[in-house]
């Protein structure tokens, strides 16, 4: 049985869908009953708050949002899955977690350690940004960074989704970290060219200094300081990061290419209001 966790989100939708469609014996974890009625398969009401309430099958998904207690009870589930004989962990990171890095990079970090060094054979997912989050970034016709010209492989979770099945449903490999991207690198400016053209308005990228962003952040988003701040800082190192760099993981892993952002467009132009 494939344990999927964070099933309601985007990645775990999709992979729900796939595994659901294939056959395979896959139990969702929901925090709401009616969210597992609407996916169509077992599930199991819980959530990682409480570890002893996240099921265990032969292969376990990992995948949730950052929130403070996420490291320990992260840890918690790991250890649950080492002494209940979990045979395979696929969890979902991002891209350069390591501990002490800034905002859920440090977080994702730390699980990640605990995973490669006591949990069963793993695979640690690092995907780039989500072409999903760009809808939630555009308001007003406009999008603000502090990127410069920076590069981004975003990524469809749809191949993130693929992904994890093919990790999921074929034989358990050696563990390892893949690099997740899209397959192409777009700078924010292409992005903004992009959208105009899909969504037949003009969608502008502002580009912002760190300290901009930083009170940007702070206003429009309601971040504290020092997040907003390790936030813009972030994207200023975009241009010099390894960010921009594609990798052929997704075609390997699934037998097709990824969806590009125009891909994206075609399907989810709907997802940006006006």
């Amino acid at each position: 049985m494939i344990v999927v966790t964070g099933a309601t989100g985007s990645i775990g939708r999709a992979l729900v869908a796939r595994l659901r469609e294939s056959g395979a014996e896959v139990l969702a974890l929901v925090r709401r009953a009616e969210q597992g009625e609407e996916l169509g398969v077992d599930y199991a009401v819980g959530d990682f708050e409480r570890p002893s309430s996240v099921p265990m099958g032969d292969r376990l998904f990992l995948n949730t949002s950052p929130w403070p207690g996420f490291v320990q009870r992260h840890k918690e589930v790991i250890d649950r899955a080492v002494a209940e004989g979990v045979s395979q962990v696929v969890s979902v990171s991002v891209l350069g977690a390591t501990p002490g890095a800034p905002l859920s990079g440090g977080l994702h970090g730390e699980v990640d350690a605990h995973l490669r060094k006591w949990g069963p054979a793993h695979a640690i997912l690092e995907p780039v940004g989500f072409m999903q989050s760009l809808p939630r970034e555009v308001a007003d016709g406009r999008f603000y960074g502090s990127y410069g010209t920076g590069r981004t492989g975003y990524i469809d979770t749809r191949d993130i989704a693929d992904v994890a099945f093919a990790l999921l449903t074929g034989p358990v490999g050696e563990s390892a970290t893949h690099v997740l991207t899209g397959p192409e690198a777009l700078s924010q400016q292409e992005i903004a060219a992009r959208l105009t053209e899909a969504l037949g308005r003009t969608v502008t990228y502002v580009d912002l200094s760190v300290e901009e962003m930083t009170r940007h952040a702070q206003e429009r988003w309601g971040m504290p300081e020092a997040t907003a701040r390790e936030l813009a800082e972030m994207m200023a190192t975009v241009p010099d990061s390894s960010w921009s760099k594609i990798t052929s993981t997704v075609e390997d892993l699934t037998g097709h290419a990824p969806r590009s952002l125009d891909d994206y467009l075609a399907d989810h132009a709907a997802d940006f209001a006006r």
